[in-house]
């Protein structure tokens, strides 16, 4: 199976309601086939890194998914973006391959639960010379 991130940026005209069309719309093209839409974040509005048809900022989306190219429709969705007028830029990137390099679990996967942090939250008030 395969994990992929996909960003786009919309216009900061737009409505919220069309905002939640667009991404209703994009979700339902990505699961259709039986594709998989992990986890969502919406970034709301940030500054661009540079000008795009004269606007400043946009209103960001990333989309953690998991599936095979043709279950996620990505060339479908792609070219769907490409001509909606609402949408400034998107990005798509296969991320699998590189969870692998790092030895880090998709994000498919449960992160592992670790105790160090508790630890050293323990620690940190026991080396500031404060007794229990």
């Amino acid at each position: 199976m395969r994990t992929y991130e996909l960003m786009y940026i919309v216009d900061p005209r737009v409505s919220d309601e069309d905002e939640s069309a667009i991404g209703e719309d994009v979700k339902s093209l990505l699961t259709a086939n039986g594709g998989n839409i992990v986890r969502e974040e919406k970034w709301g509005r940030r500054k661009l890194a540079y000008e795009i048809d004269k606007l400043k900022e946009g209103k960001y989306t990333l989309l953690y998914l998991a599936g095979e190219p043709q279950e996620l429709n990505i060339h479908e969705v792609e070219f769907r973006m490409r001509q909606n007028d609402n949408i400034l830029r998107y990005l798509t990137v296969r991320t699998d391959e590189d969870y692998k390099r790092a030895g880090m679990p998709l994000p498919t996967e449960a992160p592992p639960e670790s105790e160090s942090d508790d630890e050293e939250a323990a620690g940190e008030t026991k080396a500031d010379g404060e007794e229990e």
